[in-house]
């Protein structure tokens, strides 16, 4: 279902799984349809109301996913990100343990000396 968009103007829009993989397999049949990748995708996208580049990415990264050309799948990228968020909250903790042990040492230190 095309999209009102005003020429020129750029806007957000979240797809889901099932528009971007009618839009790849789109894609996939109209190259082998005519036997060729030029304008296969603007051709599509046009037709669905979607932003270009927006398409093209997406049978770019389902050639990735499926290992019909190199690079980092979506799976991959997906851990990739996790493990990021994971050293991010260990540091975080770590920090606040860092903070804590210098508070509690300073408090044995002041008692200590009395």
């Amino acid at each position: 279902m095309p999209k009102e968009q005003s020429p020129g103007k750029p806007t957000t829009r979240r797809y889901s799984s099932q528009e971007k993989a009618d839009a790849v397999r789109m894609v996939r049949a109209l190259r082998t349809e005519l036997g060729t990748e030029h304008g296969t995708v603007q051709r599509v996208a046009g037709q669905l109301g979607y932003g270009v580049e927006s398409v093209r990415s997406w049978v770019r990264q389902a050639d990735v996913d499926e290992g019909r050309t190199a690079g980092v799948s979506s799976a991959e990228a997906g851990r990739v990100r996790e493990l990021e968020q994971e050293v991010r909250e260990l540091k975080r903790a770590n920090e606040i343990l860092k903070r804590a042990a210098s508070f509690f040492g300073a408090e044995l230190d002041r008692q200590q000396r009395r």
